[in-house]
C-alpha cells in the first residue's frame, strides 16, 4: 500500500494529511500516537471507509480486488442480530460458501476463540471480550490478506487482551497482514514488526518496532513513549 499526499477533511477541518506512507512486507504494523492524532481516520481511509479529500492510496492490485482481500474490525464490535454461529457463517456465505460448509467452519472457529457451546446464543448479549473475539474471528474466517484493527482490546481485561493477541499472532503466522491502531504501548511492543507514529494527522515517524521503542528519532516520539503529553 502506498499513500501519497492523502488528506481527509470534514466540515472544513483537516483530520489527517498530507500522509505519505508505504506499507509492505508481512507482520503487524502498529499505528500509535496521542488522542486525536488521526489513527482511526487513517485506518478507515486505507480501507475505503473515509473518502480522501486530496491525494491517493494505491495498491499493488486494483482497488476492487484489494477491497475483497481486506477486512476491518471496529473498536466497538458490530454484531449482527443473529446467533454466534450465524455471525461467523455470514461472511463465508457472502463469498459463496455452501451453507453447511460455512456453518462447519463457524463451529470450528467457535472452538478456536473459546466460544464452543455458545453457537446458538444471540451475539448481541455476549460480553465485551466475547464480542471482540467474535468480531475478529468473523473477519479472519475468510482468510483476508490484510486486516485493519481499531483498538482491538480497548476496555478489555487482561485475560481477554491475551486471547485477542493470541489470535493476532496466529493470523500473522498464517499470512494475514495486519495494520492496527492501539493506545497500548505494551501491546505494540509485543506484537508489532513496525511502528507508525502519528501526530496532528501526519506521519511523524515510521520505523521498525525495535528501533522505534529503543531509540525514537524525534523528540515528540520520545516524549510520547515516556508518558508525557504530546499534542
Amino acid at each position: 500500500m502506498r499513500a501519497t499526499g492523502a488528506c481527509v477533511h470534514r466540515r472544513g477541518k483537516r483530520l489527517i494529511g498530507p500522509v505519505d506512507l508505504v506499507l509492505e512486507g508481512a507482520g503487524l504494523t502498529a499505528l500509535i500516537g496521542p488522542n486525536g492524532a488521526g489513527k482511526s481516520t487513517l485506518l478507515k481511509a486505507m480501507h475505503g471507509l473515509e473518502r480522501l479529500s486530496m491525494g491517493r492510496i494505491k495498491w499493488a492490485c486494483g482497488a476492487a480486488q484489494a477491497q475483497r482481500a481486506q477486512a476491518f474490525v471496529f473498536q466497538t464490535p458490530v454484531m449482527l442480530r443473529r446467533s454466534v454461529l450465524d455471525n461467523l457463517a455470514y461472511p463465508l456465505r457472502l463469498h459463496g460458501t455452501p451453507r453447511e460448509a460455512a456453518r462447519a467452519a463457524g463451529v470450528e472457529w467457535c472452538e478456536r476463540i473459546g466460544l464452543a457451546g455458545m453457537e446458538g446464543r444471540q451475539a448481541t448479549v455476549l460480553s465485551g471480550g466475547e464480542k471482540q473475539k467474535l468480531a475478529l474471528a468473523r473477519a479472519l474466517i475468510c482468510a483476508p490478506q490484510l486486516l485493519f484493527l481499531d483498538e482491538p482490546s480497548a476496555s478489555l481485561d487482561g485475560r481477554a487482551t491475551r486471547e485477542i493477541e493470541a489470535l493476532l499472532r496466529l493470523a500473522t503466522q498464517a499470512g494475514t497482514r495486519i495494520v492496527m491502531a492501539t493506545h497500548d504501548m505494551g501491546q505494540a511492543r509485543r506484537l508489532a514488526r513496525e511502528v507508525v507514529f502519528l501526530r496532528s494527522g501526519k506521519v511523524h515517524e515510521h520505523a521498525p518496532a525495535a528501533e522505534f521503542f529503543d531509540a525514537p528519532s524525534t523528540d515528540a516520539a520520545a516524549a510520547f513513549l515516556a508518558g508525557d503529553i504530546v499534542d
